[in-house]
């Protein structure tokens, strides 16, 4: 079977899949001798004629592609089946780009970052955007909510603040992790407008970024030790653990925290004791505005 039927052959069970009520089309009154819907109703649906459409299913005519955008409309394909269906018909490159929708702080993330109170937690979204923070990571690291919305980004940060960037006791060590795990988001969505920009800014901005991203590295590792020399408590050994969520929205949870009884830990803890609202820059809970919609 060549490409042609195959794609003939998944319209016809797609079309076997809905209903006209699905597809606000008017019931009829005779009886149906196919399941789903009919040859002339999905071509009335896609705006095509019903010889050409025939002609789809029996595997005789290349589809246009626009008419797979129509026939993607008419038939109600996921994102899954739509990428199926411009794969059979050849037409992959033609594949409008998908919609991205913005990015929401889950509830659950929430609630999680409100009840860390002495651990510093960051929930980080797509191209490692930083979504929301606590009090604690205000403490560890800056006030996010001065950083503009389209600049909260961990790695951007990472490699424009001076400030966060002279934090980091290894911070070769520390960028080169963040650049690799940078690229494996790249690799799930190539596409993605806001990434290519991001990366094109700081290959302009810092060399090092340039040279790191050419190298194509990449890591899996959810966890690893972070050195820092903070202004305030000194040097800190913290672990860094991080957890995604299990939904597929691409959120992961930062979360640093160091062992009871060292020298770390009891730093840590007097850092985010602090009372922070005597300092404006420092926000003492989790603000509205440290959550933010980002797409």
């Amino acid at each position: 079977m060549n490409s042609h039927a195959h794609l003939g052959a998944f319209l016809k069970a797609r079309r076997a899949q809905l209903t006209p009520q699905e597809c606000g089309l008017p019931e009829s009154g005779s009886g149906r001798r196919v399941a789903g819907l009919r040859r002339e109703e999905v071509a009335r649906l896609a705006a095509i004629s019903v010889d050409y459409y025939t002609r789809l299913e029996q595997g005789r005519v290349r589809a246009s592609a626009p008419v797979l955008a129509t026939l993607t409309r008419a038939l109600r394909l996921d994102e899954d089946q739509q990428s199926y269906l411009y794969e059979l018909a050849g037409r992959s490159d033609d594949r409008p780009r998908r919609h991205r929708p913005a990015q929401r702080l889950r509830p659950a993330m929430r609630r999680l970052l409100e009840q860390l109170t002495h651990t510093p937690a960051l929930v980080l979204g797509k191209r490692l955007d930083i979504l929301a923070w606590n009090q604690a990571a205000v403490a560890l690291y800056t006030d996010f909510s001065a950083v503009p919305p389209d600049r909260r980004n961990y790695v951007s940060l990472l490699f424009t603040d001076p400030a966060l960037r002279g934090m980091h006791r290894d911070w070769e060590h520390d960028a080169r992790d963040a650049l690799a795990a940078l690229r494996r988001d790249a690799a799930a969505d190539p596409d993605d407008p806001r990434l290519t920009g991001l990366v094109g800014e700081l290959i302009v901005q810092d060399p090092d970024f340039g040279t790191w991203w050419a190298e194509h590295r990449v890591v899996t590792a959810a966890y690893g030790t972070k050195q820092y020399r903070h202004p305030l408590v000194g040097d800190l050994t913290l672990d860094c653990d991080t957890w995604a969520s299990p939904d597929g929205s691409g959120q992961r949870l930062m979360v640093l925290t160091a062992e009871p009884g060292n020298p770390s830990h009891d730093a840590l803890r007097i850092l985010t004791s602090q009372p922070m609202s005597s300092n404006p820059s420092r926000p003492c809970a989790l603000r509205g505005s440290a959550v933010e919609t980002i797409v």
